[in-house]
């Protein structure tokens, strides 16, 4: 049975080490904004010891699924005892990381949690190093583990501490909070150079070069990691505005930086995802033998008309077995064999890529002008169409147009996202319509949109695709990664318009869904 989820195995481990990473900025964070920002007991909010108790047992829990997870998968392919396994970096990184979160728990509301909450965090964080490509480097190791702790400890100070920032903030009196923020904003200012630093001088010793940045998987997901960063020190930037302004007496409301540093907390939780992409990644500079050019990427980018008539299902590849026949002596888990693609194969996914983009592009447009013509408010129900489409020709191998059965398409990871997209389309598109036309309360159901859009950008970044080809999976890569930011950026942008309504954000996340458009429209993989 093991065997028959290893296609599945490279997807959950992705996921299982992102909610790691983010669990772990928002416990150690936690410890960071109990000890630097509410010293004092009358600006503890009783809330945030609760939820660093809760993120902490979270961090412990998926350390623990982590650790059974991938011992048994190597006990179950290699014959290795538990004995023998337990001893495996992964393991002990996963014990440190373990025991430390439990002792934070154990111990955020007693009388020692100012001396034994840091120890927990210092053992996260030594954890997090030994799982870390740090560790494995043979060159600059100590070095590198050492910018590795400050990333992390910097990262959990800014990312982690924004839910806390906001518990505080929504019951205390002003002069409370105007001491809190101050507090926060000066930790910020020197958590957010150690990250960017700490995170360059990692950059330059996992990629190298120009090329590499540019022409591996590694380098991709590194340089959407520096979009969004920006996106978030822009957001940054803003706010620091409003506390200068707070400062100088010219406004007393900090309710317009409550909602930015939601949308800070939002993009910070996607970095997260991408860091942990990054991680199951090899680092760009040992990737030497299949480096895409950029010839190779200009070829493959060029602007093409749209291919809009589809081959039939004759032409495509016969549907490979779920189980293979035998199994090959070394394999990589998470990536069953493939069939080379028939020409057929290659036109059967661009025509579905450029008809999905043809109708983003349409909901784009209609969204612009929707406050103007009250007939292209009915825009959200384009996604169902999208999601018809996308559940009936995305895996044709599958229900319903393949042998494979409904449930038994879900053993393949690919599958298996394809149809947790479809239901987020579903979701979103009946929530927005019922918005859109006024049937509910935005201030509540108008949420749904952005975080769909978030979502599903994030789970866009944790995308895998197993095609056994390094190029293969980097030129599909290139196309889905700006697609997965642009949702990130139309999300949260949404999400200000409708918590905050300010006028200049109105426009970004409808453009953003105009270029989604475009580039699924000149999608092609030959």
């Amino acid at each position: 049975m093991l065997v028959q989820l290893l296609d599945l195995f490279a997807f959950m481990s992705v996921l299982l080490r992102a909610f790691t990473l983010a669990f772990e900025a928002l416990a150690v964070g936690g410890v960071f904004f109990r000890m630097a920002i509410a010293r004092e007991s009358k600006l503890l909010d009783s809330r945030v010891i609760g939820f660093v108790t809760w993120f902490a047992v979270l961090l412990a829990a998926t350390q623990a699924a982590y650790v059974a997870a991938n011992s048994a998968l190597l006990m179950e392919s290699t014959g290795l005892t538990w004995p023998e396994v337990r001893g495996a970096a992964f393991c002990i990184s996963g014990f440190l990381m373990m025991g430390g979160a439990l002792g934070i728990a154990i111990f955020a509301r007693s009388r020692l949690a100012r001396w034994l909450c840091p120890i927990g965090a210092f053992a996260i964080l030594a954890g997090a190093v030994m799982s870390s490509h740090s560790m494995a480097r043979l060159d600059h190791r100590w070095e590198l583990a050492v910018l590795t702790v400050a990333h992390h400890a910097a990262g959990a100070a800014w990312i982690g501490g924004f839910p806390y920032l906001l518990l505080s903030l929504r019951r205390s009196d002003p002069a409370i909070a105007a001491t809190i923020v101050a507090r926060f904003s000066r930790m910020a200012t020197i958590a957010v150079p150690v990250l960017v630093l700490a995170g360059l001088g990692m950059s330059l010793a996992y990629v190298g070069s120009t090329a590499a940045l540019t022409g591996t998987a590694y380098g991709i997901m590194l340089s959407s990691k520096a979009i969004m960063t920006v996106g978030l020190l822009l957001l940054g930037a803003l706010n620091l505005r409003i506390v200068r302004a707070v400062r100088a007496g010219s406004t007393q409301s900090l309710l317009p930086l409550r909602r930015f540093a939601e949308a800070e907390l939002g993009i910070g939780i996607t970095i997260l995802l991408a860091a942990a992409s990054l991680t199951s990644s090899a680092p760009a500079v040992d990737v030497q033998q299949d480096r895409v050019t950029p010839k190779e990427i200009a070829e493959r980018m060029a602007p093409k008309w749209p291919r809009l008539q589809t081959p039939p299902l004759s032409d495509l590849s016969p549907p490979t077995p779920l189980i293979p026949l035998s199994t090959p002596a070394s394999f990589v888990p998470g990536q069953t064999p493939q069939q080379p693609s028939k020409p057929g194969d290659i036109a059967w996914s661009e025509y579905n890529h450029n008809w999905a983009g043809l109708i983003v592009f349409a909901i784009g447009l209609l969204s612009l002008l929707a406050r103007r013509w009250s007939l292209a408010r009915n825009w959200p129900l384009i996604f169902l169409g999208l999601a018809v489409f996308l559940l009936v020709r995305a895996d044709p191998e599958n229900w319903p147009l393949g042998p494979r059965s409904f449930w038994a398409s879900f053993r393949v990871a690919e599958v298996a996202q394809h149809r947790l997209f479809v239901l987020l389309i579903v979701f979103f598109a009946a929530f927005e319509w019922c918005v859109q036309n006024g049937k509910v309360n935005p201030a509540r159901a108008g949420l749904v949109f952005p975080l769909v859009c978030a979502v599903g950008g994030a789970l866009l970044l944790t995308h895998s695709h197993s095609l056994g080809n390094v190029k293969e999976e980097f030129l599909a890569e290139l196309s889905h990664t700006p697609i997965a930011i642009l949702a990130v950026f139309a999300g949260w942008s949404r999400w200000l318009e409708v918590r905050h309504n300010p006028r200049y954000v109105r426009w970004i996340w409808p453009v953003c869904f105009i270029l989604i458009g475009a580039i699924l429209m000149d999608y092609r993989e030959a």
